[in-house]
């Protein structure tokens, strides 16, 4: 089994703080596309059947709650008949609050679509309209209610902190807002000024201002401590759960498991030999260009040899509450971790723990996670 991601790059502006691949295209390039998708799906389905059946899908952009349900059905309709999904497989689709209406959360549940993660980001109106999102604190709010009616008990909503002019009372209340929604799942993320954004901009002409480094430490810190507290799982450096919900998807990442992508932008992980790694460019007319030649859009990336596998295994694995198996680790590549970086855990001395078999990243680290992290490369 494996995990299926698609990138649909459309929206209906850029937000300021953006630096994903995404375009405002109208609904005619959003059928084309479709149309591609499908073609690209056919074109894989050929290369390797060990892909089937799919474990997780995962609609990620971009919007992709700007795709009708028609197009969301042609997308999945092809999935099952190229590849058949697991009758327990997780298929998650990105929503933004602004993008939806009326019956269409009911019809891509019945579609099979059983997980939610929509992009709130903040309540704050302030903030939202800093941050150039499309929605207010109302909409985010309604977004919500609207997903359990339509019967979704499976929802992640997506907080940003660090925001300019983020205080401490100001986070409080955000995350006050988000837990009386009672999400099962709950992903954070720190601002970061990304070069080529509007806030990139912004900086260079010392019109924005950031929490410095002590302040965005102690707004993570705030933040670890209530979703715990609150009985949701601090799994992964950016990722919060229900007991249950974690997301299988990202999962599949962490894990180094096959997961394969369509769509420009998206990129893969195969996970035969020691793993390889391929992206398709975001470009839109290559893309076109390629599919309608009959030929695959994308690139190698990296190859992984026996010492990056090592290397990326572990780095992948230490940014999860679950850690770094040791027993599979030696039986996956023929040496114990200790063997292969011993200088990197020496480094590590009291950020690590060693139990039961398994080696952790203690949580109260994770913030400087890839400093730490930095020793095994």
């Amino acid at each position: 089994m494996s995990s299926l991601y698609f990138h649909i790059p459309f929206c209906r502006k850029r937000c300021r703080y953006c630096d994903f691949f995404s375009t405002t295209a109208g609904t005619g390039e959003r059928d084309i596309y479709v149309d591609l998708l499908c073609r690209h799906l056919t074109l894989i389905s050929g290369d390797d059947q060990t892909f089937s059946p799919l474990n997780t899908i995962y609609f990620g952009g971009g919007t992709p709650s700007l795709l009708t349900a028609k197009q969301l059905a042609q997308l999945l309709g092809t999935c099952h008949n190229l590849f058949g999904l697991n009758a327990t497989a997780e298929v998650t689709l990105e929503v933004n609050p602004a993008t939806f209406g009326g019956n269409y959360l009911q019809q891509v549940r019945q579609l099979g679509v059983n997980r939610l993660s929509i992009g709130i980001q903040s309540f704050d109106d302030r903030q939202l309209q800093q941050l150039g999102r499309c929605h207010d604190g109302q909409q985010a709010q309604s977004a919500v209610t609207a997903a359990r009616a339509a019967g979704f008990d499976n929802i992640s909503l997506d907080l940003m902190f660090a925001l300019p002019g983020q205080n401490s009372n100001d986070l409080k209340r955000e995350i006050d807002q988000l837990l009386q929604l009672e999400p099962e799942h709950i992903s954070v993320y720190g601002l970061t000024i990304e070069e080529g954004t509007e806030f990139a901009r912004w900086r260079l002409q010392g019109q924005l201002k950031v929490p410095d480094d002590e302040e965005y430490a102690g707004q993570y810190e705030f933040l670890r401590i209530r979703f715990t507290a609150a009985g949701y799982e601090h799994y992964e450096v950016s990722n919060f759960a229900r007991p249950g919900h974690r997301c299988r998807h990202n999962q599949c990442y962490w894990q180094r498991r096959t997961c394969l992508a369509v769509g420009a932008g998206g990129h893969s992980f195969v996970e035969s030999g020691y793993g390889a790694r391929r992206h398709v460019p975001a470009d839109l007319v290559r893309y076109r260009k390629f599919l309608e030649a009959g030929a695959d859009p994308a690139e190698l990336l990296e190859q992984f040899d026996r010492k990056g596998a090592m290397a990326e295994t572990a780095y992948l694995a230490l940014r999860t509450s679950d850690g770094l198996g040791l027993a599979a680790f030696e039986q996956r590549f023929g040496e114990s971790l200790q063997q292969v970086f011993p200088d990197a855990l020496a480094q590590l001395q009291g950020s690590l723990v060693f139990d039961n078999g398994r080696v952790v990243l203690l949580p109260q680290h994770w913030l400087i996670y890839d400093h730490l992290i930095a020793s095994f490369f």
